[in-house]
């Protein structure tokens, strides 16, 4: 851990915008460990966030195993396999999301190095009708995740999401104990990045917001 990281780590002061204006899928970290003190204060952030009617059904699987990472790193795999294709032709006239492929790529064969990672899980099923219900469980997760990596960030972690090793959701109940009622939603692995954090590039806000109608943009730059 560099200074940095520890000085953050101490008072989580670096600024909110500061924080969100720097947070991105780190992917490449190194195989040091993070203090379990750290990972439980990130989480303690991480339950800060809002849910539907302060229900705060939600979970947080810790995974340090060496062979539960392995169970879950083969099934980490087995879905890259699948998707990696799909992925690979999607970035075929973009180097910068070829870029991203292969830190993806590098993820999957150094998946068991990653020191930890969080499961987060919410109580009930992934599936409703009509679809607001579904929008609205992981409605009352996502704040949560974004805490923690809101946090994580503040702290000079790497951290990014990953669903792969979670797209068989009974190979991952099995994996992680889970019973009926708790649903895996995603894994964060966290770790001592490798690398830089630097700025994100995103689109100009005006060609995202709409005013009162989808398509009327009045804040687009011409």
């Amino acid at each position: 851990m560099n200074d940095d990281a520890r000085g953050a780590y101490a008072d989580f002061q670096m600024p909110l915008a500061e924080a969100m204006t720097t947070q991105r899928a780190i992917r490449r970290v190194r195989p040091d460990p993070v203090d379990d003190a750290l990972v439980l204060r990130l989480i303690e952030l991480a339950l800060k966030g809002p849910t539907a009617q302060n229900e705060q059904g939600w979970e947080f699987i810790v995974v340090k195993d060496p062979e539960v990472k392995r169970r879950l790193g083969r099934q980490n795999r087995v879905m890259w396999r699948l998707y990696r294709p799909i992925a690979h032709f999607k970035a075929r006239n973009d180097p910068k999301t070829q870029r991203m492929n292969d830190a993806v790529e590098w993820g999957v064969d150094h998946f068991e190095e990653i020191p930890v990672f969080v499961v987060a899980c919410f109580h009930g099923s992934r599936f409703g009708f009509p679809p607001v219900v579904a929008a609205s469980t992981y409605g009352s997760i996502f704040p949560a995740i974004q805490n923690l990596l809101l946090a994580a960030r503040a702290a000079g972690l790497g951290a990014n999401i990953n669903t792969m090793p979670l797209w068989s959701n009974w190979a991952a109940r099995r994996i992680l104990g889970l019973p009926f009622g708790v649903t895996p939603c995603v894994m964060i692995p966290l770790g001592w990045p490798i690398g830089k954090y630097g700025p994100t590039t995103r689109k100009p806000v005006g060609e995202v917001v709409s005013l009162d109608r989808y398509g009327a943009r009045p804040w687009k730059k011409a």
